[in-house]
């Protein structure tokens, strides 16, 4: 891998970091590198928001090598929504710019006297004055920047001004619409006065073995174009299974306790494509193209929801328009807050409302009930701006159950808002939620997709029936480890490409001989050091539950009457993953056979 850019921002101090290449070999890059790189400055001490608070961007082997859905980086620090480990995953065209501008990632501490934004252009590095950009919203922040570059069409991943308020489900957004959406690492850009890190760049981007790499992955894109679950993402977007999920029972609705809501078919990719859908985007060099782009009333051309947001602006909250979740969606990109995170809160906070816990003394004369678009778009101007009863709400559901008495509620794990699979219809969900290193998280495994029929023997996997409970702990387990490398390389879960093509193309990128048994160590290991991680800042298997709201049986719909026997899939879990059942830690044995023996002393200390 190329250096990593490290600036402190206090000091205005540019260097590079070289990754020492047994990091890469046991890492490989994206979030996995991204934990070993950060691990011994995550302290239980630090402060998110400090000056002193790392905040690293980083590439994979494989980002922007034109090969299969592999235009991604992530972005990752100690979490301000849940004090844990975070780590966001992005699209679009911002990787590729950085490696060809020479640098694999970028290590940023300190903070700026004065509102900055980073330029980086082939291998040259600036930071500028964004003081006439602070409060601009994330798509104008993008347009400013560029004219002002002047640098043929650079990639801007910016905050908006939930950023610059620091609030916990800040994202960071760049290209069309394309975040780094959870886990708020947009507040710890805006903490460092950071509003944007601009780059372009003209050079190869290296591979040890390009003429290999390059045969393998025109193969694999050929292959992943023909591909029926690329092809129905192209037609229908991330929404195209919302029929389906809804039919199982794990759409949810209604701040999670309904399984039914009439008229409910038209949240659906089909529907989008049907009614307002005028075209496509795509990532880097990604051959499926899932970005909607959609017009509405006012015939603008516009971002189109993705699943995430279609259910969390729709039946989440009893509302059935594409058009207001679209209108929500891009409120919150211009702010730069999470969607999910956001539609969530709101959700509990109508809850609450509707059993009396929150009055309209709090709310500020604001009556919140089911399937008010109206009030649902003021909140979010409030949740956006900080302001009134959305400031509040701007802390997320966690934090607003503590204030009100009802922490048990609200529908999140460790600080994280629940994603819109709910387990009581997809049961290996309930496991993913609850051990995600970064709180409750489709994204560390999208193990929906197992349920409903893409477990794959080359992995060991096997399939189960979608509300089997302790059987497919196992499972659950392997996945996590597959979906750890797609973090690392870094790639698109919607790419349905085989293991040992993956494979294939990790040995000609990175020099390595490895097999899918590797691969999957590989993923073993970093899982781990995420795990120790957590387990370093307080995490114990205390925090691998689920909320109450996921426990109750749902009164009709494709789950209706079903509730996951959790205790019973958590032991079956850590007996899988050999993990500690009195401390929640992975054991010593474990690690040391995972070459983390530095961890594990650290972990269980001799005496």
């Amino acid at each position: 891998m190329q250096p990593v850019l490290t600036i402190d921002l206090s000091t205005g101090a540019v260097g590079e970091f070289v990754i020492p290449v047994e990091w890469e070999r046991h890492f490989l890059g994206g979030a996995s590198l991204a934990a070993r790189m950060l691990y011994d400055h995550l302290t239980p001490e630090l402060d998110p928001l400090s000056p002193e608070a790392p905040l690293l961007f980083l590439n994979g082997p494989l980002s922007g090598t034109s090969g299969p859905v592999t235009g991604r980086f992530v972005v990752c620090a100690l979490s301000p929504a849940t004090g844990l480990w975070g780590e966001s995953n992005c699209g679009g065209f911002w990787a590729p710019e950085l490696r060809k501008a020479g640098y694999d990632g970028v290590w940023i501490t300190g903070r700026s006297d004065q509102p900055v934004y980073i330029w980086i252009h082939d291998g040259e590095v600036a930071l500028r004055s964004a003081k006439d950009h602070w409060g601009l919203d994330t798509y104008t922040t993008q347009e400013k920047i560029a004219a002002e570059l002047n640098a043929g069409k650079p990639s801007i991943a910016c905050i908006g001004p939930a950023g610059e308020a620091q609030i916990p489900m800040a994202l960071i957004l760049c290209d069309h619409g394309r975040v780094a959406g959870r886990t708020g690492m947009g507040a710890v850009m805006g903490a460092k006065n950071l509003k944007a890190v601009a780059v372009k760049g003209t050079q190869p981007i290296p591979l040890h073995d390009p003429q290999t790499y390059t045969a393998i992955r025109s193969a694999a894109n050929r292959a992943l174009r023909q591909d029926t679950l690329s092809q129905s993402v192209r037609e229908m977007g991330s929404a195209a299974a919302s029929d389906y999920f809804d039919y199982l029972g794990s759409m949810p609705k209604r701040g999670f306790t309904r399984g039914l809501m009439e008229g409910v078919e038209v949240i659906s990719g089909a529907t989008i494509a049907e009614t307002i859908l005028v075209g496509i985007t795509a990532c880097h060099a990604c051959v499926i193209a899932c970005g909607r782009v959609v017009a509405l009333e006012d015939g603008k051309k516009r971002k189109g929801p993705e699943y995430e947001t279609l259910v969390g602006f729709g039946p989440i909250l009893w509302l059935l328009d594409a058009a207001v979740a679209t209108r929500m969606g891009e409120l919150c990109d211009r702010y730069g807050m999470d969607a999910i995170s956001a539609s969530n809160t709101i959700s509990f906070a109508i809850t609450l409302f509707e059993l009396g816990i929150i009055t309209l003394a709090d709310t500020g004369g604001l009556a919140l009930a089911w399937g008010d678009a109206a009030v649902v778009e003021e909140l979010v101007h409030l949740m956006g701006k900080n302001q009134g009863f959305g400031s509040q709400l701007a802390q997320g559901a966690r934090a607003l159950g503590r204030r009100y008495g009802s922490e048990e509620r609200a529908v999140q794990v460790n600080g994280l808002e629940v994603a819109n699979h709910d387990p009581r219809g997809l049961s290996g969900m309930a496991l993913v939620y609850a051990t995600s290193p970064r709180g409750a998280c489709h994204n560390q495994s999208d193990y929906f997709m197992v349920e409903i029929g893409s477990a794959d023997d080359a992995l060991g996997m096997q399939y189960f029936s979608r509300q089997e409970g302790a059987a497919k702990a196992a499972n659950v387990a392997i996945h996590q480890d597959w979906r750890t490398i797609f973090n690392a390389l870094v790639v698109c879960f919607f790419g349905n490409v085989p293991p040992q093509t993956i494979v294939d193309l990790i040995n000609p990128a990175c020099g390595l001989d490895w097999t899918i048994q590797d691969m999957l160590l590989a993923g073993e290991r970093a899982w781990n050091l995420k795990r120790a991680i957590n387990n370093r800042l307080g995490l114990t298997r205390a925090n691998d539950k689920l909320p109450q709201p996921l426990l109750e049986p749902l009164p009709d719909g494709g789950a209706a009457g079903f509730v996951v026997d959790f205790d019973a899939m958590l032991d079956a879990y850590y007996t899988a993953r050999s993990w500690d059942p009195q401390s929640g830690y992975p054991t010593r044995d474990k690690l040391i056979s995972l070459d983390l023996g530095w961890v594990a002393d650290d972990l269980w200390p001799q005496t």
